[in-house]
């Protein structure tokens, strides 16, 4: 069978932040597949445990002497049979006996390996012949919060998106544009800037939060006007880093405020009326269910995205949807160590009319697998950065599907 796993291997290699995080080789009779784990600045309570103790080097012990013995000889093309036992061989409900960043690894360099064995790109090997859709990039100009030092915003990401567009090359190319014109705004407001940027390639500035979307918004109108391409602003709040549970408040200290959850509530709601917002991620901290389902009620024509809230979990997300809490969810697949948990919690939010937005992670390593799972998983949007190498070459993947993909290639509608 040119399916069947011979032999899996695993080694330690460094995330863009230059830290150690494990990479995954899966071998079959006529195929090859590769992949790693990247790591999250901010991660949500409710993620599965990266790790076991003992880091990287205990993860790549136990593929050795747990993983590999039991996956030997598996059909690669098996990927539910194959997450399952992932499941079975940790038998821990967070994987904290191999690590969910192992499970994650193993898990989609098998899926690549059986995609290899095919000859097939990883995008057909998991969502099928008749794939076609890329999805709408969403990009970080302006870094804050935790992907940034010094005295940048408190708002960890202040983000851009093309919204009516033909190409995803197009979409690309404008996101771009904004980035570049945004950097040029910055060094006339502030002639101490000296181009500093965050994790994600995003702009690191001396500004405070409303000065951030103030630039923002200007160069993505003009880039908009310009381009012909209607392109939105957007944020990833990453509430959870503000919230201080002692004081029951979010703590803003560039902005020099403090606001209770009434507080936050009414300054979102003012910030998507005012820069007529497209997109908000994860505006309360991750406990917070019921301001959240709020704010969905009250926000128009604003995605309400939870990345912390849901953490990609099936169960968190099936709260949520009962609650009417958000319309979007964030997908990254080792929050929950599989690929097929992933696609379970896609399906569902799919069913329920949620945007699942396929998402990179603060600390990446440079594959660019993420490309692949968007457009199989058929999410209208992939968060996924504008400039810095991890995050070009996912850009520039998605490009490459979109050229394989030919005359059958046409960008996903966003519902906004």
């Amino acid at each position: 069978m040119p399916t069947k796993i011979q032999s899996i291997t695993a080694q330690k290699i460094f995330n863009i932040r230059g830290e150690e995080t494990i990479e995954i080789e899966v071998k079959t009779k006529n195929g090859f597949g590769r992949a790693s784990a990247p790591s999250g600045a901010s991660r949500g309570k409710g993620e599965v445990v990266p790790y076991p103790e003992g880091g990287v080097d205990q993860a790549m012990k136990r593929v050795k002497e747990l993983v590999e013995p039991q996956l030997i000889g598996i059909d690669a093309q098996g990927q539910e049979k194959i997450d399952l036992m992932l499941h079975q061989i940790d038998g821990t409900q967070d994987f904290r006996k191999i690590g969910g960043n192992t499970s994650y690894a193993v898990s989609l360099a098998t899926a690549d390996a059986a995609a290899s064995s095919m000859g097939r790109p990883l995008f057909t090997q998991l969502g099928g012949q008749l794939t076609s859709e890329l999805p709408h990039p969403l990009g970080n100009v302006i870094g804050g919060g935790k992907h940034a030092r010094g005295k940048a915003p408190d708002i960890q990401e202040f983000l851009v998106l093309p919204v009516k567009v033909n190409t995803f090359l197009d979409a690309a190319k404008a996101n771009i544009l904004i980035h570049q014109r945004v950097g040029a705004y910055l060094l006339k407001k502030d002639k101490t800037f000296t181009g500093g940027r965050g994790d994600e390639g995003a702009w690191a500035p001396n500004l405070k939060n409303e000065d951030a979307l103030e630039i923002a918004t200007k160069a993505c109108e003009e880039v908009s006007d310009e381009t012909g391409i209607k392109c939105k602003v957007g944020l990833d709040m990453a509430a959870s880093s503000l919230w201080d549970p002692k004081k029951k408040c979010y703590i803003y200290p560039r902005d020099e405020v403090d606001r209770d959850s009434g507080e936050q509530l009414e300054f979102v709601l003012n910030i998507i009326q005012k820069y007529k917002l497209v997109y908000v991620e994860d505006p309360f901290h991750e406990e917070d269910f019921e301001s959240f389902a709020e704010l969905t009620k009250k926000a128009k024509k604003c995605l309400i995205c939870g990345d912390d809230l849901f953490v990609t979990n099936k169960e968190r997300f099936a709260y949520g949807i009962e609650k009417g809490v958000g319309n979007a969810i964030i997908i990254k697949g080792n929050q929950v160590g599989t690929l097929t948990d992933a696609w379970e919690t896609t399906i569902l939010g799919q069913k329920a009319e949620y945007v699942p937005v396929m998402s990179h992670r603060s600390g990446e390593t440079t594959e660019a697998h993420i490309a692949h799972l968007a457009v199989a998983f058929r999410c209208p949007i992939i968060k996924a950065g504008v400039i810095e190498g991890a995050r070009i070459a996912i850009i520039n993947e998605l490009v490459r599907i979109e050229k394989m993909l030919g005359e059958r290639a046409k960008m996903a509608t966003v519902p906004l």
